[in-house]
């Protein structure tokens, strides 16, 4: 990895991902970006009838002069505590819409790698609301770390790669395998079985094993394990063995389809408390 980006709302969650983040770095000496938007604020005004109410420009103008000269405060205060760390560090501060900015910091950056925290959602709340991250999990042409609560990068020592072992793409293995690598880490590698998708362990088991020779993977341990679901069973399987960290490949669906099938690694990600790592498979 060569470019670590954490984006950063100055949420607690978002100081979890930039925490990691900070470890990788000084693990790796790569460079690490943290990257805020500012989100410019709306003409108008609703109340909770749905009556549109005048939005003061001129209160809009002062509150924006006043968190801009606050941001940049505290993007230098960043600067000053991480200059000196054995990594390049350094800020950068757009306005906009926060998954725009962030998608296209990706691209410029050639980012290897986005560090993020999440609060998690699920059910109707999930559909209603999503979450920037969700989005950038979707839709990032990079691997990204969903991060939820305090934990450091020396403290994972197993990560869980949950997969069904059918058309696996190469960039994806090659990807988490220098992941693991900067962290230090072992792999497991799991498939669960579901009442619905249902295969033999005897098929399982050997998808899984055609799989670690073609790709020469260092697996600590595989396994195939039975659950309701395969996002219980990937969760459970990880609590199960002690793993710290979680990681899958996602389809990034959208629209109608991501309706009708969903993803089993955003569900992963908004029900997991362990970090979670995924990559798009690309079409």
């Amino acid at each position: 990895m060569k470019t670590i980006l954490v984006p950063y709302d100055f949420s607690k969650e978002a100081q979890y991902a930039l925490d990691f983040a900070i470890g990788m770095a000084k693990k790796t000496q790569n460079k690490l970006e943290l990257f805020h938007v500012i989100e410019l604020p709306v003409p108008q005004t609703f109340n909770s009838f749905g009556e549109a109410g005048a939005f003061s420009s001129e209160t809009s103008q002062i509150f924006m002069i006043e968190l801009v000269e606050k941001r940049k405060r505290q993007m230098a205060e960043f600067e000053a505590e991480y200059k000196d760390h054995g990594f390049v560090f350094q800020t950068k501060m757009v306005f906009g819409n926060p998954f725009a900015g962030i998608s296209k910091e990706i691209a410029d950056t050639r980012a290897d790698i986005v560090a993020m925290g999440s609060k998690g959602s699920s059910g109707l709340e999930e559909v209603l609301i999503g979450s920037n991250t969700e989005k950038v999990v979707r839709h990032a042409t990079c691997p990204v770390l969903t991060i939820k609560g305090p934990v450091k990068a020396g403290d994972i020592k197993k990560v869980v790669f949950a997969s069904d072992f059918t058309d696996v793409p190469g960039e994806v293995i090659e990807r988490l395998k220098a992941a693991i690598d900067a962290i230090g880490a072992e792999l497991h590698l799991v498939k669960v079985i579901t009442p619905s998708m249902f295969e033999t362990s005897r098929a399982s088991i050997k998808k899984i094993k055609d799989f670690i020779e073609d790709f020469e993977i260092d697996a600590a341990s595989y396994q195939v394990y039975n659950s309701t679901s395969e996002e219980d069973g990937i969760i459970e399987y990880a609590d199960d063995i002690g793993g710290d960290l979680i990681a899958m490949a996602t389809h990034g669906r959208t629209g109608f389809l991501h309706l009708l099938s969903g993803s089993i690694a955003e569900d992963v990600v908004n029900a997991a408390h362990k970090p979670v790592w995924t990559m798009k498979i690309k079409k």
